[in-house]
């Protein structure tokens, strides 16, 4: 039976999304599994479009990207994030490949998201 996957991708740095998406979209054509992707206004809104599709897919990934700013606006936005992605997987008992970049900067980004390197979209596939 093929799994069905649903990856959750904030439109915030869209080209690092874009870079993360192709990571696991490859990832998961390689393992032949099939996939959907929904985009998210940010990282912030994605544990609510997973909450809203538990039950429908065997699985999910969640990419974005949270670059530190000036004030304390980065550690709520990514510890919140991470803490409700984690808390879904745990109380639905299902993966969700955590693939959300939290960098100082965007060159920090950029590295990370790079296709065929270490891709974090590719890894939060895997790991899925």
């Amino acid at each position: 039976m093929t799994k069905k996957i649903l990856i959750v991708s904030s439109k915030y740095y869209s080209d690092i999304s874009n870079n993360l998406e192709l990571g696991a979209c490859k990832t998961l054509k390689e393992y032949k599994t099939d996939y959907e992707i929904l985009k998210a206004p940010g990282c912030f809104e994605i544990p609510f479009i997973i909450k809203s599709n538990i039950g429908k897919y065997d699985g999910f990934i969640a990419l974005g990207c949270i670059i530190k700013g000036e004030t304390y606006h980065f550690e709520v936005i990514a510890n919140e994030t991470a803490k409700k992605i984690m808390d879904l997987s745990i109380e639905n008992l299902i993966p969700i490949g955590f693939g959300i970049l939290t960098c100082y900067n965007k060159d920090q980004a950029l590295i990370r998201s790079e296709i065929d390197k270490q891709n974090k979209g590719r890894e939060a596939a895997l790991a899925c």
